[in-house]
């Protein structure tokens, strides 16, 4: 199958999606544009005007992203122009080959699967795909992935283990799809399913959350020996959206919501949930798809070799260690 790489992220415009919190600094980009776009003159040089504007726009957006608070951080996650998972298979390996199908009912193509060779190795990868267009997110449920899309993800763990191959996974979903039709064919025991075959397998795994990992259906891709996540990136057993439904019966506490539930990379790390924190271009993934998808690799390539280094046994091991220690509980006594 060929793979369409994004050789880059469109410049600030009338097309660019921004957030809020981002304007300022597209504004400061836009002006630096219009000014280079101005006819060469020898009576006016706007060169000086240009470079510091330049300054005053990174360091405004350092300000910025060093404070971003976890609903920022939310709508960071989820920015339409994120790199998604074919974006880092496109970059990062060469001689992929799609796998397609769960042998029992239908290919879903919310997940996307095969086989690859990554720093000249071969290597299995399966991630969630979300869509660029309206279209291509209809045909992709918006990444939202049906009981075959996990049933895929499984059948092809087991080949993994079968040949030998290690396993990448990307994660970036809002969830799994909770319709009817996937809860009449066994979403919750698909996603299960998936949990007990990767708790498992005898080869390395190394889940990354690129985007949204949210609730089971991140989780389905998320039993790992490496767990990591990009900087701006949330990992988080319901949306805020969810959370806020549930317990205020209010959507519009969504923020509050993002910031109980302790969903970003920083909290997750400082929990022990995740394993490290890849970081991001500055500006967000979606204003540097390459240098982040780089970031990407260096830590990929670090961690399998650590993990390839490992004998069968003493992996399976570690893993079963890994997720038993997660949480915490503590113990009082109660008072007369």
């Amino acid at each position: 199958m060929a793979v369409t790489q994004r050789k880059s992220n469109p410049p600030p415009g009338k097309d660019w999606q921004s957030l809020d919190f981002e304007r300022p600094v597209l504004e400061l980009e836009r002006k630096i544009e219009e000014l280079r776009s101005l006819p060469a003159s020898g009576a006016v040089d706007f060169s000086d005007e240009i470079r510091r504007l330049e300054k005053k726009a990174q360091k405004l957006q350092q300000e910025i992203f060093a404070d971003l608070s976890p609903w920022q951080k939310v709508q960071l996650s989820r920015h339409p122009q994120r790199p998604y998972t074919l974006d880092y298979v496109a970059e990062l390996c060469s001689d992929f080959l799609e796998l397609h199908g769960d042998r029992a009912f239908a290919d879903d193509e919310a997940i996307v699967a095969g086989v690859c060779r990554f720093e000249g190795r071969r290597v299995m990868v399966v991630g969630h795909q979300k869509g660029r267009s309206t279209k291509e997110n209809m045909r992709r449920n918006f990444g939202m992935p049906r009981p075959e899309g996990y049933r895929k993800a499984r059948r092809l763990f087991q080949l993994a283990e079968r040949f030998r191959l290690p396993v990448l996974t990307f994660i970036d979903t809002p969830g799994a799809y909770p319709g009817i039709g996937a809860e009449e064919r066994g979403q919750a025991e698909a996603i299960a399913g998936n949990l007990e075959v990767m708790a498992g397998l005898a080869v390395p795994i190394i889940a990354t959350v690129i985007g949204e990992g949210g609730s089971g259906g991140a989780l389905a891709l998320g039993v790992a020996d490496r767990v990591n996540m990009l900087e701006h990136s949330i990992y988080s057993v319901i949306s805020p959206e969810g959370c806020a439904s549930i317990l205020w019966k209010d959507q519009t506490k969504a923020a509050t919501a993002a910031e109980q539930l302790k969903i970003t990379a920083r909290d997750l790390l400082g929990l022990g949930v995740i394993d490290e924190i890849i970081p991001e271009a500055p500006g967000g993934a979606h204003r540097g798809l390459s240098e982040t998808i780089k970031n990407a690799g260096v830590v990929l390539r670090r961690q399998l070799t650590e993990l390839l280094g490992l004998p069968p046994k003493e992996l399976l091991g570690r893993r079963y260690q890994k997720f038993r220690a997660l949480g915490r509980f503590d113990e009082a006594t109660r008072g007369e």
